[in-house]
């Protein structure tokens, strides 16, 4: 089992910047592949961010690509999603997750343990 925990949501003006956290326990941390995963009301959870257990294979929705930025910390167990240049359409509950590979890495399937979520809302 690995236990997720997210932190660094808020509310913050379009333009602003967020960095959100998930703590990882339980499981080897850097055995997986981490992804942060967002869902606005009304609509489906969709991809956002994944890194590979190394960081070496990282990849991002075109919606927030060179505004995010996911990193880790295997000796930290810590999974980050800086956002800069936030918009009112990033306004949404953000999770973290964890599988056990990059295959389908857009796809909550593919994910076998998810964080409870942070709220983020952007006003305009």
């Amino acid at each position: 089992q690995v236990q997720l925990v997210e932190s660094g949501g808020g509310s913050v003006q379009h333009g602003g910047s967020l960095r959100l956290s998930c703590a990882a326990s339980g499981r080897t941390f850097s055995n997986y592949v981490m992804g942060w995963f967002r869902q606005a009301p009304g609509k489906e959870r969709e991809f956002v961010a994944v890194v590979e257990w190394i960081g070496s294979r990282i990849y991002y929705a075109d919606s927030v690509k060179g505004r995010f930025t996911i990193s880790r910390d295997n000796g930290k167990s810590t999974v980050y999603l800086q956002m800069n240049s936030l918009k009112a359409e990033d306004t949404a509950v953000y999770y973290c997750a964890a599988g056990r590979s990059i295959v389908e890495f857009t796809t909550p399937r593919a994910y076998n343990y998810w964080g409870q979520g942070t709220q983020v809302t952007v006003s305009s």
